[in-house]
């Protein structure tokens, strides 16, 4: 009966000398390296999240996929990239190097968005009241012009006299020459015998007098 009770103190004893073993056992840092690459052409991922689990620890693969950092025995590693599933790795508890190398492989996956409907305003009514009280402001350049085209057509109204049936004549004649010299030239009024004489003529007539 003692030799019993000895025997159960005995391994009772072990067990609680192993669990405390287990306990204090301390892991050891390895350089844990790989490649990240697709899962259906082994095509690298660059730039791929990977992060212990619960740390603030961790690295970004290159271009290449390729990744190196320090980690710790029996951490769990976290892969992540937009456009793939998340993956876990733990790294094995007990090593008997301080290297550990990796190929992992990431699977697509498909990302849904939520319909995104856009009104730039609540109602049709809405939009036809702002548009209609719309005011568009002229910079200087176009109140400067305007103001040109005002004074040109005063002076041509001062000098000329011209009434609505002479500018309508004008214009016509102006349309008439364009299209007869389409394509070509126009003729220089310079060399013109017809067009000195008209010009004469309208000079004795005081046609280019100023009428006060």
């Amino acid at each position: 009966m003692r030799i019993g009770i000895l025997t159960c103190v005995f391994f009772f004893s072990l067990l609680i000398t192993k669990s405390l073993f287990a306990q204090e056992r301390i892991r050891l840092p390895i350089q844990f390296s790989g490649v990240v690459v697709t899962s259906d052409s082994l095509r690298p991922v660059p730039f791929t999240n990977i992060a212990i689990k619960n740390t603030h620890r961790g690295t970004t693969a290159d271009f290449n996929g390729f990744f190196s950092f320090v980690a710790l025995e029996g951490e769990e590693i976290v892969f992540s990239a937009i456009g793939y599933k998340r993956v876990y790795y733990k790294i094995p508890e007990i090593l008997t190097k301080d290297r550990y190398s990796l190929i992992q492989a990431l699977s697509n996956d498909t990302i849904l968005l939520a319909e995104t409907v856009i009104h730039p305003w609540p109602s049709k009514e809405q939009f036809k009241q702002a548009f209609v009280s719309l005011s568009v402001p002229d910079d200087d350049y176009e109140i400067a012009m305007r103001n040109l085209a005002m004074e040109e057509l005063k002076y041509m109204i001062r000098d000329y006299k011209m009434d609505g049936s002479m500018n309508y004549k004008n214009y016509i004649n102006q349309q008439t020459d364009k299209l007869y010299y389409a394509g070509q030239l126009p003729p220089n009024n310079l060399l013109n015998p017809f067009a000195w004489a008209k010009f004469i003529k309208a000079w004795q007539n005081g046609d280019f007098k100023r009428k006060d």
